[in-house]
C-alpha cells in the first residue's frame, strides 16, 4: 500500500544519519535546514526510488484499501526488523524525549507498517511532527458518518496542506441500518455511548489496525486526568491487535503523552498548521456531532465529550485500556462501601449536616410515596466522581440556605451495585443527577442543566415550589 506523505512545499529529509541532536525549542526540535529537500525530488543521495502505488502486493488488506495518490520517497526496505521485546523500559527511555524524536524512531522502526490515527482535532500535530521528521508517513481517520460538517472540512483541509489522502475507515452499514432501526438516532443519550461507539468507531479501528503493526495516536495526560494520567510514551496496545495476531502483536506510540494542551497549541501556531474551525467556536476535544459541544471557562476539555454520563465513562473505547482498573474499582464497590485506590479508602462528599444520607430503603420509600410531608432535593453521587467533587461546595451551601424552607436536602451514592437500581428506577443519566421530589406528585424532576452553582440550583428549586 502506498505511503500518505507530506508534499506541501518540502520534505525534510535525513541523508545520512538523521541526526536529531539539534537544539530543543519549546517542546520540539528543530531539523537542520540543510536537510530540507524539494518535495518533488524522487533521489535522494542516489539512494532512494519512488514506489508505485498498490505495488506491494503481499502486504496485508485488513488496512483501508486506498493511500495517499502522491507518491512518496522511500529509501528500499521496511522499517526495522528487529522489534524490542522491552517496551516498558524503552518507555522509559524515551519519557523525557521531544515529540519530534519520539515520532520519528516510531516511523523509523516500523517504516510502512504504522499510520498516524487522525481524528480531525488538534491531533494534526501528530501529522505535522511526521512531516518534519521527513520520513514517509501514512495518516487513517474514523469515518463514523456522525462528525461536524467542520470536521469534515478540516479532513480535506488537511490533505491539501500537506498532500497527502487520509485513509478512512467506516463502520458496517449492516450493524449501522441495525442500531438506527432498532433505537433510533439517539440511542446512546437513553442507555450510554459504547454501544454506538462500539459499531461506529471500535469494530472499524479493530479492522484497521490489522494491517498494521503500530499506530501513532495523540493521547495526552492532561487530557483526561481519571483515565490518561499515566500512559506511557509508547507501549504494547492493551486493547488492539496488530497484523501478526495475538497479545503483544501491535505498538501504540503516543508522542504528545507528556505535552498539555497549551504547549500543542503553541506548536501549531508557531508551524502555522491549519485547524478545525471548531476550536474557534469553543470546542476542544472533538468527536461525533451528537456527542460533543463547545466547554465553558473553566471546564475541563473531556466535560465536553458525552456530558450525560459519569466520568468514568469519557472513552469510546478507542482507548479502552485506559480505564480498566476503575472499571475494576466500581465493580467491587457497592453503595455504602469504601471505594478504594490502592490501600486509602476514598473520603465521602456531601457530608454538610444539612444534607440528609439515604439509603437504599430509604430512597426507594421516598420514590414510592404520592403525598411527601416535605419536597425533597436529592444528588445521586459517586464520590469518586470529579463533577460530583467539583459541586460539593456548591450544593452544602444550597442545603445551608433551605434550612427552615421547608425543602429538605438530602444524597444517595448511586454507583457500584445500586447503579442498575438508580437507573432504572432513579432517572440516573450521569454523576451527579440531581432529582426534585415534590410534595404532591409520585414522579421525580430531573435537574438537566450542568451549571451546578448555587443560584441555578436555587432558581430550579424555586420554580418547583
Amino acid at each position: 500500500m502506498a505511503l500518505a506523505a507530506s508534499s506541501s512545499s518540502a520534505i525534510l529529509w535525513s541523508v545520512a544519519s538523521h541526526d536529531l541532536s539539534a537544539p530543543k525549542i519549546s517542546s520540539f526540535r528543530w531539523l537542520d535546514q540543510h536537510m530540507i529537500l524539494p518535495a518533488s525530488s524522487n533521489v535522494i543521495n542516489g539512494q532512494c526510488r519512488v514506489k508505485p502505488i498498490f505495488s506491494d502486493q503481499k502486504r496485508s488488506q485488513a488496512m483501508i484499501p486506498f493511500a495517499a495518490t502522491a507518491a512518496a520517497p522511500e529509501i528500499l526496505g521496511k522499517g526495522e526488523s528487529e522489534v524490542p521485546d522491552d517496551y516498558d523500559k524503552l518507555a522509559k527511555d524515551l519519557e523525557v524525549a521531544s515529540p519530534l524524536e519520539i515520532t520519528d524512531r516510531a516511523l523509523k522502526k516500523f517504516g510502512d507498517d504504522i499510520a498516524i490515527a487522525f481524528s480531525g482535532a488538534e491531533d494534526v500535530a501528530l501529522i505535522e511532527y511526521a512531516r518534519l521528521t521527513g520520513r514517509p508517513f501514512r495518516v487513517f481517520s474514523l469515518d463514523t458518518g456522525r462528525l461536524n460538517p467542520e470536521t469534515y472540512a478540516f479532513f480535506d483541509a488537511v490533505e491539501k496542506h500537506y498532500g497527502i489522502h487520509i485513509e478512512y475507515a467506516f463502520p458496517d452499514s449492516v450493524e449501522v441500518q441495525a442500531l438506527v432501526r432498532n433505537k433510533g438516532l439517539f440511542s446512546f443519550y437513553e442507555d450510554g455511548h459504547q454501544e454506538c461507539c462500539r459499531i461506529r468507531k471500535v469494530r472499524p479501528l479493530r479492522k484497521a489496525l490489522k494491517g498494521l503493526r503500530a499506530w501513532i495516536t495523540g493521547q495526552r495526560k492532561d487530557q483526561s486526568p481519571g483515565t490518561r494520567a499515566k500512559i506511557p510514551v509508547v507501549q504494547v496496545d492493551p486493547t488492539f491487535e496488530g497484523m501478526d495476531g495475538g497479545v503483544g502483536s501491535l505498538v501504540k506510540w503516543n508522542p504528545v503523552a507528556n505535552m498539555d494542551s497549551l504547549d500543542v497549541w503553541n506548536f501549531l501556531r508557531a508551524m502555522n498548521v491549519p485547524v478545525n474551525s471548531l476550536h474557534s467556536q469553543g470546542y476542544v476535544s472533538i468527536g461525533c456531532e451528537p456527542c460533543t459541544r463547545p466547554v465553558l471557562p473553566g471546564q475541563h476539555e473531556r466535560e465536553g465529550r458525552w456530558w450525560w454520563e459519569d466520568s468514568k465513562a469519557k472513552e469510546c473505547g478507542l482507548h479502552k485500556g485506559n480505564i480498566k482498573q476503575e472499571e475494576v474499582l466500581e465493580e467491587v464497590n457497592g453503595n455504602g462501601a469504601a471505594h478504594t485506590n490502592g490501600n486509602a479508602a476514598l473520603t465521602d462528599i456531601f457530608n454538610s449536616q444539612n444534607v440528609v444520607s439515604f439509603s437504599r430503603t430509604g430512597i426507594e420509600n421516598l420514590a414510592k410515596l404520592e403525598n411527601r410531608a416535605y419536597p425533597w432535593l436529592v444528588v445521586l453521587y459517586a464520590p469518586w466522581c470529579r463533577f460530583c467533587q467539583a459541586m460539593e461546595g456548591s450544593y452544602d451551601e444550597l442545603a445551608e440556605k433551605l434550612v427552615g424552607s421547608g425543602i429538605k436536602v438530602g444524597k444517595f451514592r448511586a454507583d457500584g451495585e445500586q447503579k442498575k437500581f438508580a437507573r432504572q428506577e432513579l432517572l440516573l443519566g450521569s454523576f451527579p443527577t440531581i432529582l426534585f421530589f415534590p410534595k404532591n406528585s409520585p414522579n421525580p424532576i430531573k435537574y438537566l442543566s450542568n451549571k451546578r452553582d448555587v443560584e441555578s440550583l436555587m432558581a430550579f428549586v424555586s420554580t418547583l415550589q
